[in-house]
């Protein structure tokens, strides 16, 4: 779980200090005190000999796999990056999807820890730390129906548990009525798929400084309130175009 330079860090760190208490010659006893003193230091170097070997193997195998954890999820944020599109969302797993969100939050300025929806914890997927302010995330990879006010309410109740300033429930699809009301003033973000990856887009090359200052200084949708999404017209008299679209597009139409 920790960045794959400090595991080699650690590594070359606890070889040599091992090493050194390995080499280090025992003087000999001469009372009996000593002799059990002497057997205490014989017993501590015979570990060191072994485990000046073991636990730096077992630093660098966890510093391998953390930088192939980090290998897979800058591949995850590349391959949709190149192909923004539900389709490339919904092919992947609920796992991927996981890192791949974890990934998004990480190059806008968080620490990621990934927790897993399995646990004693209310289903948060993610937490998220900004300097002092703790954000929970929950992940949804729904294919065939929008995430419910259940979900959200269901955050809500563990983001008061534990402090949490805010949350997020990003999914793969959108979010019935009920859910967007519930979120209205409890600061709760609901990242449907375009604002996701319309977020995507803005971090394929770039780590910038918090999502919650990036969504919240969007301007608000005038018909719904929620936050717009920069958009290019594809016809009409205005083609090749930007404006602000509504984030819950197409059960909302309102522009900017």
């Amino acid at each position: 779980m920790l960045p794959w330079w400090v595991g080699i860090a650690l590594a070359v760190v606890i070889y040599f200090w091992l090493h050194h208490v390995a080499t280090q010659p025992i003087p000999q006893a001469t009372d009996l005190k000593n002799i059990s003193a002497n057997v205490g230091a014989q017993l501590w170097q015979t570990l060191a000999l072994f485990f000046q070997y073991i636990v730096p193997v077992a630093c660098l195998m966890g510093a391998g796999l953390s930088a192939y954890g980090r290998h897979q999820r800058n591949a995850l944020h590349r391959e949709v990056s190149h192909v923004p599109s539900r389709r490339a969302l919904e092919s992947m797993s609920w796992r991927q999807f996981e890192m791949l969100v974890g990934e998004v939050f990480r190059r806008k300025g968080f620490k990621v820890e990934e927790r897993g929806g399995n646990g004693p914890d209310g289903g948060v997927d993610l937490a998220l730390r900004l300097g002092s302010d703790l954000y929970l995330v929950q992940c949804k990879q729904w294919k065939a129906m929008r995430v419910g006010v259940a979900t959200v309410r269901e955050l809500y109740g563990v983001m008061a548990a534990e402090h949490a300033v805010g949350g997020f429930v990003v999914a793969s699809g959108d979010f019935t009525n009920d859910a967007r009301q519930f979120a209205e003033g409890r600061s709760i973000e609901l990242v449907g798929t375009d604002l996701l990856l319309d977020l995507i887009e803005e971090t394929a090359g770039e780590s910038i400084g918090g999502i919650r200052a990036n969504i919240t200084d969007r301007p608000l949708c005038p018909a719904c309130g929620a936050s717009m999404i920069r958009r290019t017209a594809k016809r009409g008299a205005n083609a090749g175009g930007q404006f602000w679209g509504c984030s819950n597009y197409p059960d909302c139409r309102g522009i900017r």
